[in-house]
């Protein structure tokens, strides 16, 4: 059975299809700058990577292109091949706890979830209505960042605020990541060979929060109302102080929506560096003795460390840390300067297994009393697993 996994963005399209439930990939590609002008996406398959200029005006022009390359590259003979669309959907809200079919109900949620994720779930609805249009006979899901985290009790996902700021504007500790965190959880469990675990998950990217997991379910995560709470990241300050915001606003007369754009766009690693957003930058920066890469690194490890130490302690204790995402990953450095840190919790880093990029294997030593791993996460393969779950 044929799956197709989609993130749309405002003006883009992210996919892949699957034949499921073997997984093999057919296709993956990424359409972008749809509707501003010189268009182009780039798709792989058989093995090759190819790149074309077009010009795609709206989310259902690069639908249809995409069937166009499905078609040229035989990758299906009719689009009833395509048994279902499964669309990634950053906010759910307290609706959704897990992967539905879209029907107009759930689209009209998602639309209704607009004032909480401004800049993802009216472009999800645009790429879904397009899909839909394109692909109408394909069953099209929505598969929520937010979802994993609806397991979370009541005392960490409130906040200490007026409870009508709740009931009536829906704030609230959401989460996301939650398909990435769901993903590396689900398989550390298998590698460990049993459900009843503690997990620390740690999606660490340009966008970054972590996790606590226990058999399975989320129990507290990093990331709040929205993707600025938390860890400090790419471009965004993660916890402050709230009463800095008032202050500056009064001191500077800078306006919400400046603010809104420093404290998501221009903080973060690139604030404290100086430099760069990019972890590769930073840590070229530390080798080049740079003084404000070293502090940018230093403050970004220790806001990681906090967060694993607290959820340790809440769970009381912890079987696995999941290292995953693009930093989390890739970045050699950064998980040794993490787990050095942890050493008053009985974790110790194997320094040779640690020296890989992108590869699941154990990190931590024989006796380091939390097994440490790193875990390529695959977020369009969890919401293909999901939608043929749904089918």
């Amino acid at each position: 059975m044929k799956i197709l996994s989609v993130n749309a963005g405002s003006s883009s399209l992210k996919f892949q299809l699957y034949e499921m439930p073997e997984e093999k990939v057919l296709i993956s590609g990424l359409m972008e700058r749809i509707g501003i002008g010189n268009s182009f996406y780039t798709i792989k398959v058989n093995g090759e990577k190819i790149k074309k200029e077009v010009e795609l005006n709206n989310h259902e022009e690069a639908f249809e292109t995409l069937v166009k390359e499905l078609e040229a590259n035989h990758v299906v003979s009719s689009l009833d091949e395509i048994k279902g669309i499964g669309h990634r959907v950053v906010q759910g809200g307290d609706f959704f706890d897990k992967t539905v079919v879209i029907d107009d109900d759930v689209l009209s949620k998602i639309e209704e979830l607009s004032s909480l994720a401004p800049l993802h779930n009216p472009a999800a609805v645009t790429g879904i209505k397009a899909a839909m249009d394109v692909f109408p006979n394909a069953i099209q899901t929505a598969v929520f960042d937010t979802a994993f985290h609806q397991t979370m009790p009541k005392e960490n996902y409130l906040y200490a605020l007026p409870m009508s700021w709740y009931s009536d504007l829906k704030v609230r500790r959401y989460g996301a990541h939650g398909t990435s965190h769901k993903f590396v959880s689900e398989r550390m469990n298998e590698i460990l060979g049993r459900q009843d675990t503690k997990l620390i998950t740690c999606h660490i990217g340009n966008g970054a929060s972590i996790s606590a997991v226990v058999n399975g379910k989320c129990v507290n995560t990093s990331m709040g109302l929205t993707p600025n709470a938390g860890l400090i990241m790419g471009t965004r300050c993660g916890d402050i102080d709230a009463s800095i915001i008032p202050y500056v606003m009064e001191k500077t007369g800078m306006t919400t929506k400046e603010i809104d754009n420093a404290i998501n766009k221009e903080s973060g690693l690139l604030a404290i560096s100086r430099k760069s957003s990019d972890s590769r930058d930073i840590e070229d920066g530390i080798a080049s003795g740079d003084e404000n890469c070293i502090l940018a690194q230093k403050m970004y490890v220790r806001r990681i460390v906090d967060y694993i130490a607290k959820y340790y302690v809440e769970m009381g204790g912890c079987d696995a840390i999941v290292f995953t995402a693009g930093i989390g990953e890739k970045a050699i450095d950064t998980r040794r300067d993490i787990l050095n840190e942890l050493g008053a919790l009985g974790i110790y880093l194997d320094e040779e297994a640690n020296n890989v990029r992108s590869e699941e294997r154990l990190i931590s030593t024989k006796d380091s009393k939390v097994a440490c791993y790193i875990v390529p996460t695959d977020e369009e393969l969890m919401i293909a697993r999901d939608t043929l779950a749904l089918i």
